[in-house]
């Protein structure tokens, strides 16, 4: 007899991340994970490599640097800032430190799916509740409450949609919570809005002790290999993180890296620019072709297709990969008529225009 799991973890559906090759083709565009079209920072890359000579070391294992280097930037606490192996080990680890067996966590209904799988690693039953137009619905978040609730995940903005709850609507959402349940705002798009309303969640942080905000150096930073998170958090939440992450969960290489993408804002102002327009472009161009194209504040837009035989999402996405040009498919979203297009360079958002022009007009 073999060992078992605890309940929960064989109803996880293992994460699939989007394709980076299609087989037969040679030159492909990777347009389906949302990494950044301008890669990393010069800077950022200078510090990795300046780290190769100490790959003996362990690295220091408060990630002081990393958070310092945030600190500053931010203008926050540095006590309060937790790193991790990427922004999705610190939601693990949020949910392995807060959940019990039948507690029960809320998200909306085309969230990441990362939420699930967390909830369920801890044998506590996810909550999905319906969006409104492709939006997190504070109504009906708020109406799924109930006494078991323990943690909410509110990803802000929401990927894949593009989506995004202004300041206000956060607030009420966090207002109708019972004061044990914790809210953990994952603003890992932050970066990427321009929006007067939106706020990435550091004021409640500073104002409550039952949020929690994530980022991650994978979006607008570039630096999706090198897996580097941080949350902020209240106090005694960071404490209680501290206690249980690994020792050394973020590598030196990383840190150092991490820390000289955060001070190059030249670059980062420039990733901002590049992103506004060329999603405007991709989204007016494909828009023209006839299809519904969502308003994003991310670095991707979300396209919808229709349900005709040879002009489906599944056809579209067949056609595109032929031609090298790799969207991302979101049935394990919920959302099986859209694909998901990362805002590329100037070629791959030329060229998925073109190919999307010849899909249509095809008989």
């Amino acid at each position: 007899m073999s060992p078992t799991p605890k309940p929960g973890i064989l109803d996880i559906a293992p994460y699939v991340g989007g394709l980076a090759h299609v087989e037969g083709v040679g030159k492909v565009f990777k347009l389906s994970a949302n990494e950044s079209a301008l890669g990393a920072s010069p800077k950022a890359v200078e510090a990795y490599k300046a780290a190769a000579g100490g790959l003996d070391i362990y690295p220091e294992g408060s990630a002081k640097v990393l958070r310092d280097a945030i600190a500053q930037q931010f203008g926050l606490d540095a006590a309060r800032i937790v790193c991790g192996n990427g922004s999705g080990e610190l939601l693990t680890m949020l949910a392995a430190a807060y959940l019990r067996p039948g507690d029960e966590v809320l998200f909306s209904e085309h969230a990441f799916i990362v939420y699930k799988i967390t909830t369920l690693a801890n044998s506590a039953v996810p909550v999905s509740v319906p969006e409104k137009n492709l939006r997190t619905d504070v109504d009906a978040m708020l109406a799924a409450v109930t006494p078991k609730t323990r943690l909410v995940y509110l990803a802000n903005p929401n990927n894949p949609t593009g989506s995004y709850l202004p300041h206000d609507e956060v607030r009420r959402l966090h207002a109708g919570l019972p004061a044990d349940t914790l809210l953990v705002v994952d603003a890992a798009y932050a970066e990427f809005v321009r929006r007067n309303d939106y706020e990435s969640g550091i004021e409640m942080v500073a104002n409550f002790e039952n949020v929690v905000m994530t980022r991650t150096f994978s979006k607008i930073y570039g630096l999706a290999g090198l897996r580097v998170g941080w949350a902020y958090c209240p106090a005694p939440i960071a404490d209680v993180l501290n206690r249980i992450r690994g020792p050394f969960n973020v590598s030196a290489p990383a840190l150092r890296a991490a820390a000289a993408a955060l001070k190059d804002r030249a670059h980062v102002d420039a990733g901002i620019a590049y992103n506004e327009k060329w999603r405007e472009w991709l989204t007016v161009e494909i828009r023209k072709l006839g299809l519904r194209v969502y308003d994003s504040v991310g670095n991707f837009i979300l396209i919808q297709f229709g349900k005709d035989r040879g002009k489906t999402a599944h056809d579209a996405d067949a056609f595109l990969c032929s031609r090298g040009l790799i969207l991302r498919g979101l049935v394990n979203y919920g959302l099986p008529d859209c694909l998901r297009l990362t805002v590329g360079s100037e070629e791959a958002n030329r060229a998925v225009v073109a190919a999307l022009a010849e899909f249509s007009d095809r008989k």
